[in-house]
């Protein structure tokens, strides 16, 4: 259960707030998982949204790459919610329950090269922090400047989407694959 009451009708924000209200709900079709708990800062909640928006729907890095990325962080935050709203769009887009599994079990087994790619670049940017230059090197081979860096905010979104839910312990959605930890 979550730790914060989470905010879900607009009558729950200050009149003031209420544009950025509409705008969560025009983007994504209703108020759910992290934006119930950012609605607590609606700055917040409005500029994480646009950025979001950006990241999710907008940007032109392959969609299957930006959710192999979510799966890593929400894997290595054990982000239960984050991974919860992930597996089932991987699946929509094809991504092989091999990669699932080597993601879930925290391992790299059975991954086709092009998710390994993005799999281990994520981890080795989360675990340490820097890129090794062959990573670096490659991933600016595979994907150029512009959706190199549109990774990279896209594994930075993530993990900001990954520490709310985690410091306000929002579970999964009904019906998500549930992320054990």
């Amino acid at each position: 259960m979550a730790k914060l009451p989470s905010i879900t009708k607009k009558d729950q924000v200050a009149a003031k707030d209420h544009g950025i209200f509409d705008s969560i709900v025009a983007s994504r079709g209703a108020v759910q998982g992290p934006f119930t708990m950012f609605l607590h800062s609606p700055e917040i909640a409005g500029r994480v949204a646009h950025l979001g928006a950006y990241v999710r729907f907008e940007g032109s890095l392959d969609m299957r790459v930006r959710v192999l990325a979510a799966m890593v962080v929400a894997r290595e935050y054990e982000a239960i919610y984050v991974w919860g709203a992930q597996t089932g769009g991987a699946r929509k887009l094809n991504v092989p329950e091999s990669t699932i599994t080597a993601i879930r079990e925290n391992h790299s087994r059975g991954l086709p090269p092009e998710d390994a790619q993005i799999v281990e670049f994520t981890r080795m940017l989360l675990r340490k922090h820097r890129i090794d230059d062959a990573t670096r090197d490659a991933m600016v081979k595979r994907f150029g400047h512009d959706q190199f860096i549109q990774l990279t905010g896209a594994i930075g979104y993530y993990v900001l989407l990954g520490m709310t839910v985690n410091a306000c312990e929002l579970e999964a959605a009904a019906g998500a694959e549930i992320l054990k930890i």
